[in-house]
């Protein structure tokens, strides 16, 4: 047992930073890092923000981040937060189970088993011509080519797709603290608070593009012209959304 908040700031003045030189470089909130510092749990988004936050916080200042959010699990975590288990991970159960495993299988048995009886058709075709009796008449027909003109290629012209508008951020998962600005991290603010699970927010981007800080990524979905997007980052993190998709 140590104590969370009080070993991060010595850390941090060892290395002679101020909250304002951490939130530059990780682009956490001066205000969260100082509520990390005085263990005001209350004072952050949820728990999910604070492991994230937590973990990034003790990396950046050469600590364990892993061990830090270990220390908040066995004294500060609430265990109540329900644990979602996506439903493609679920497994089949009952005497049917497996069986969707064996359907393409059968398949290409089935597949395998007309293609072989086509070729026993082509060959037993083939040998009855070859047999034929002798006084058997062979007509022979005289083919004649008919020289066409090349018909003339049109070119197609292409036509530009317009690019989506507006994008969609739903808390699909879990709760997902965000911060959106126009441009750039200096921009005009769009939305700042905690979005709640099945919650969503629309980004209009015909302005601009949108700079985006998320405390929890892995909650949320984000879907562009009615199409789910990917590379969100794994953990708490800036990214760019633009009319083409996500940015780094």
């Amino acid at each position: 047992m140590f104590e969370i908040g009080g070993s991060l700031r010595e850390a941090r003045l060892k290395r002679e930073l101020t909250p304002a030189d951490v939130q530059k470089a990780i682009r956490i909130r001066d205000r969260y890092l100082q509520a990390l510092e005085e263990e005001r749990w209350e004072a952050l988004p949820g728990d999910a923000y604070v492991k994230g936050f937590l973990r990034t916080y003790a990396d950046y200042l050469g600590l364990d981040g892993n061990l830090y959010v270990e220390e908040y699990n066995s004294r500060f975590a609430r265990s109540d937060e329900p644990q979602l288990v996506p439903e493609r991970f679920a497994r089949t159960s009952g005497p049917f189970a497996g069986v969707g495993f064996l359907r393409p299988l059968v398949a290409v048995g089935i597949i395998v088993a007309i293609v072989a009886g086509l070729a026993a058709w082509q060959l037993s075709g083939s040998g009855s011509k070859q047999g034929a009796p002798p006084d058997t008449t062979i007509s022979t027909t005289t083919t004649h080519h008919h020289h066409t003109a090349p018909k003339k290629t049109h070119k197609k012209h292409h036509v530009p797709v317009a690019l989506p508008a507006r994008a969609v951020l739903v808390a699909a998962r879990g709760d997902c603290w965000l911060e959106i600005r126009s441009g750039s991290s200096s921009g005009k603010l769009i939305y700042e608070n905690t979005l709640r699970q099945g919650q969503k927010v629309n980004v209009d981007l015909r302005a601009a593009q949108a700079w985006i800080d998320m405390g929890a990524p892995s909650e949320l979905d984000v879907h562009l012209g009615g199409r789910l997007v990917h590379g969100l980052p794994t953990r708490a993190g800036i990214v760019v959304l633009t009319r083409r998709g996500l940015k780094a």
